[in-house]
């Protein structure tokens, strides 16, 4: 059984732990606001570029597809990370899906990529970190796609993993298909225009770059949700543990007044 000096340490060690995770919860409440305000605005890019793959279909489907996986480099968030990588392991180990299992991954995020190297390490292409660790802009998402468009991997088509924002309590993988600039050239809408070769070439690159942005805007919000229901479920965790300690603690400091009167009170006694 513990002494009372191990138990006012761990009540101690117990009590500063459930200040800062209140405190990171405080921190945390307020970068989602920021985070589902920047959300917003990211879903009206994801909108918009919707509209262009809608008349951007092909007949032949994509071959070679190439998984992007948002993430992000930091932890303390529930299972935001393992989501999206057990849900790029189901896609790709689906034999109905039609995946070929050797398709290659690019990965946004320290988090993912340590979980994805596990299994499937040499599908690994590229990485990048720093990103997200503030809220995500556009210039981030044009610098991933161009990274993607000039590291020389071959793709028929990108599929954008992501966490889906669907309340402050809850969220879920996702994923959106993005097409090269070949399926725009190809497609029955766009060839009933005459179009240069310059302008479907960043079409594409700028439509790529739009979908990496709502994915990583509604990204992020996922994340400073689950973050701070983290932070609430661990303050709590640690509340409870407080009143279990003290309950101990008390009970020991009881017991030992009592055999000191105890002791007290037999001295008297005998003399």
């Amino acid at each position: 059984m513990a002494t009372l000096r191990e138990l006012e340490l761990r009540l101690k060690s117990v009590r500063n732990m459930e200040k800062i995770t209140k405190s990171m919860k405080l921190i945390a409440s307020t970068k989602l606001t920021k985070a589902q305000k920047a959300m917003q605005v990211g879903k009206q890019y994801g909108v918009a570029n919707q509209e262009v793959f809608d008349h951007a279909t092909s007949e032949e489907p994509p071959k070679q597809k190439l998984f992007l996986v948002i993430s992000s480099d930091k932890g303390l968030c529930g299972g935001i990370h393992s989501s999206v990588s057990k849900y790029t392991r189901r896609m790709i180990a689906d034999p109905q899906s039609g995946v070929d299992p050797a398709s290659p991954i690019m990965v946004v995020g320290d988090k993912s990529k340590a979980q994805l190297a596990r299994t499937l390490g040499k599908n690994l292409k590229l990485t990048f970190n720093q990103i997200g660790r503030d809220i995500p802009t556009f210039a981030d998402a044009a610098g991933v796609a161009d990274l993607i468009l000039t590291s020389g991997v071959e793709f028929d088509s990108i599929v954008i993993v992501y966490n889906k924002f669907i309340s402050a309590l809850s969220y879920e993988a996702h994923h959106v298909e993005v097409r090269p600039e070949d399926s725009l050239k190809e497609s029955a809408g766009f060839q009933a225009y005459e179009m240069e070769d310059d302008a479907t070439k960043d079409l594409a690159e700028f439509s790529l770059a739009n979908a990496i942005y709502a994915a990583l805007a509604e990204s992020h919000a996922c994340e400073m949700s689950a973050r701070r229901n983290a932070m609430d479920n661990a303050s709590k965790n640690a509340g409870d543990r407080i009143q279990s300690l003290q309950l101990q603690y008390n009970r020991g400091r009881q017991a030992n007044i009592t055999s000191e009167l105890v002791d007290i009170i037999t001295g008297a006694s005998a003399l």
